[in-house]
């Protein structure tokens, strides 16, 4: 049996994903910091609630999985947190929070279950990325940073282990519907309008539009020599670069 490990996977992109998985036959190794007894119940199963940036954490569950499947195939970093404020305006703790979390934590988790594919010889890691991580978006300079740092740890680690069948890409969502997307929101940062407008399909991505990808991506059979590469899942918008009257002229 094939196992694969999600982080955030609770809520969102990270259940839709174990979902997903589950349904096409992976073991689940779930983790995040609250219970996902909800997801996937009928899969064969292990959950970890525990803080991905700690490093002990990461062994032991790194260890858990080695010890009940022998085995780890598929690794999706997808747990991330965003913040919102003007650069001038940020800490250095807010910064350096956002980095621990979305940067150094897939670091940590890569290496713990890396370990393991290298060992065995494949596997496929696809971490979460965005949009963000390959243009800049005005007030989120920590968000953007780690996820430009998501990426360029991808290539990396996509030309150190492609060679031991170790595969390493990237999935970069546009604006997804999900609880993240509530609480931003709810902050006043931006309006549906604001993204629909933006985009050339005229609509968010949906968490199964992300998922697709990661399992795509998974797959050794559908993608087998895709190594080092930055799926942008964005209905367009970092294609589009009209102005705002040009671009609603199309729909």
């Amino acid at each position: 049996m094939n196992v694969a490990i999600v982080t955030g996977a609770a809520q969102g992109i990270g259940r839709c994903t174990s979902e997903m998985l589950a349904e096409a036959g992976y073991a689940l190794a779930l983790i995040d910091r609250q219970p996902c007894s909800s997801v996937a119940p009928a899969a064969e199963r292990e959950e970890f609630m525990g803080d991905i940036t700690d490093d002990g954490f990461v062994r032991h569950c790194a260890e858990t999985v080695r010890r009940r499947w022998g085995r780890a195939d598929v690794l999706v970093n997808n747990a991330g947190i965003s913040f919102i404020a003007p650069a001038e305006a940020v800490s250095v703790i807010d910064f350096r929070r956002v980095l621990e979390v979305n940067l150094v934590a897939p670091f940590l988790l890569s290496q713990g279950f890396g370990a393991l594919m290298l060992q065995q010889g494949q596997g496929s890691i696809v971490n979460i990325a965005s949009i963000a991580g390959i243009t800049g978006i005005a007030n989120r300079s920590a968000y953007n940073a780690s996820k430009h740092g998501l990426i360029g740890l991808t290539r990396t680690l996509a030309a150190e282990w492609g060679a031991h069948g170790v595969r390493v890409n990237a999935v970069c969502p546009g604006w997804v519907k999900t609880e993240m997307d509530h609480v931003d929101q709810a902050a006043s940062a931006y309006t549906d309008e604001d993204i629909i407008g933006r985009v050339p399909m005229a609509r968010f991505a949906t968490p199964d539009d992300i998922a697709n990808a990661v399992l795509f991506l998974a797959d050794p059979a559908r993608s087998g020599f895709i190594n080092g590469h930055t799926l942008t899942v964005d209905g367009g918008w970092t294609a589009d670069g009209s102005w705002q009257s040009l671009r609603l002229s199309h729909r």
